[in-house]
């Protein structure tokens, strides 16, 4: 987009709005041209112009209606996070005993929760009981040393 736009005059700033868990486009931008008669050009020329697919709408914002938010980051550059590793580490951390029980606890008041909602619907249904209902050493636990 930089290289396209910059045949018009110089760009001070560009910035494209992309989706924060993919890295895709979200097919809008802003670009600010040092001159302003540039960019009254740019408006008039490029509306309605298909590029890359798309058809631009183009439209010149007057500088008192511009978010002071807006150019916050327009200079970097995306890096994409790896969501799966991310999650992957958060499920097989070693937890402590303290936290193991306070996850156990949080399963059981949710399975409490589903029993009470199938009774209310008058079903008649036995539920499995939990089977870490027994606190069992966890495989990954982390002790203090003292």
């Amino acid at each position: 987009m930089h290289a396209f736009f910059s045949q018009f005059g110089t760009i001070r700033r560009l910035r494209i709005a992309r989706n924060k868990k993919t890295g895709k486009s979200k097919h809008f931008g802003f670009i600010e041209f040092n001159d302003p008669e540039v960019a009254e050009v740019v408006a008039d020329a490029m509306h309605g112009y298909l590029l890359f697919e798309h058809i631009l709408q183009v439209h010149l914002i007057p500088p008192e209606h511009v978010h002071l938010k807006l150019w916050r980051g327009f200079n970097c550059r995306y890096k994409p996070l790896d969501w799966v590793e991310g999650e992957c580490k958060r499920q097989n951390k070693v937890r402590t005993l303290e936290e193991c029980k306070k996850l156990m606890e949080k399963i059981l008041k949710h399975d409490q929760k589903r029993r009470k909602r199938i009774e209310a619907a008058s079903i008649e249904y036995e539920c499995p009981e939990i089977v870490g209902y027994v606190m069992p050493a966890p495989k990954k636990i982390e002790f203090d040393e003292d």
